[in-house]
């Protein structure tokens, strides 16, 4: 969609995902594989000590990346999660699952009053439910690499470059946390964190590493999606077989998959705000992917765009409202203040699309 933030296009109405894909086939990727070798060698230990870092949080991406390191490329990673603040059971089972497949493993669960502050002011101020542990995913591995003294993180894929973004490191190997900052968490968190009203105390799992605590260390940090032509599907493939994923009996709330973001409540928030601010929502962003990987063509996915996109999260809202600490009608309000009106109308208590998708 055009209303996807940073997405640019070419002459002929292709947007800057759909020209990745195609740009995909042809890369040589043996340069990259070259470059991550001599990234690996660099920083492999030779006693069996931790090498690297990799953010997991128990699915398809994180798991497949940190098999990949350990089984193939001999390296020592730790794993790290960041507790979501509605976790499912789901997920909870499959991070131990993951864990249990042979990975060492640290959780980071910041103080649930602090993690709700943050995320409900999120919400509230940049609409984005779960804003806070946003944040914690891009500065928790960081400080618990500067912890143990290493400087090399693996994420999973790059999505701006993956989804239709900012094409700054399509062909960049390594970004600094200024990046993080103003791309990934859309340099809000300074405005979320003003508005909350929190100590410092209170956000020292929230900021990013200072230089001393990073001390000598240059931190490396990357995405794996740039050393190998990136495939959720794959990744769902290999983490089911080798590391213990179980899919979701049903679909998940607002798409046709099941096998992608089980493990915490927020996210169909999340997928719904994204919706109403933007026109597209979780069906859209999986049916492009199945169709950039030649899965599906485009008449198979405006069918299920049409029959998933934009589910209002019923089942929920409940759970939010109590999370919140949220009348329905503060909720109701929120929602509004994000709604992009060009593309929605009220109707019955539910916000409807006035376009189509054709």
């Amino acid at each position: 969609m055009s209303t996807r933030p940073r997405i640019t296009f070419d002459s002929h109405g292709r947007c800057n995902a759909c020209q990745w894909a195609e740009e995909k086939k042809t890369l040589d990727w043996s340069v990259r594989q070259k470059e991550l070798n001599e990234v690996l060698n660099h920083h492999r230990s030779k006693d069996s000590s931790f090498d690297c870092v990799v953010p997991v949080s128990g699915g398809k991406d994180g798991s497949y990346v940190a098999y990949q390191l350990k089984h193939n490329y001999g390296m020592h990673p730790l794993t790290v999660t960041v507790t979501p603040a509605l976790s499912l059971e789901l997920g909870n089972q499959n991070l131990k699952n993951f864990i249990a497949s042979g990975f060492d493993h640290i959780q980071v669960s910041a103080a649930g009053d602090v993690l709700r502050t943050l995320n409900k002011f999120g919400f509230i101020h940049k609409g984005f439910p779960y804003f806070g542990w946003l944040i914690a995913i891009e500065t928790v591995p960081l400080k618990i690499a500067a912890k143990f003294n290493l400087s090399l993180i693996f994420y999973g894929e790059e999505g701006e470059t993956e989804y239709g973004g900012s094409t700054a490191l399509k062909n960049v190997a390594f970004h600094d946390i200024n990046f993080m900052r103003d791309v990934y968490l859309e340099g809000g968190q300074d405005l979320v964190f003003k508005e909350a009203g929190l100590t410092d105390d209170a956000l020292v799992f929230f900021r990013f590493p200072t230089q001393s605590e990073v001390g000598d260390n240059q931190l490396k940090i990357t995405h794996w999606s740039y050393f190998e032509n990136w495939d959720p599907y794959r990744n769902f493939l290999l983490a089911k077989e080798k590391c213990g994923l179980v899919e979701s009996p049903n679909t998940n709330s607002g798409t046709f998959t099941n096998f992608a973001q089980n493990d915490q409540a927020l996210y169909s928030l999340h997928a719904y705000m994204m919706y109403l601010k933007f026109g597209f929502g979780r069906a859209t962003q999986d049916a492009g992917i199945e169709i950039r990987r030649g899965a599906m063509d485009r008449d198979q996915a405006i069918n299920l765009v049409r029959l998933f996109d934009g589910k209002y999260p019923e089942e929920f809202i409940g759970l939010y409202l109590d999370y919140y600490q949220m009348s329905q009608h503060e909720f109701d309000a929120t929602i509004e203040r994000w709604v992009n009106k060009d593309l929605f109308e009220l109707k019955n208590g539910r916000w409807l699309p006035t376009f189509s998708i054709r």
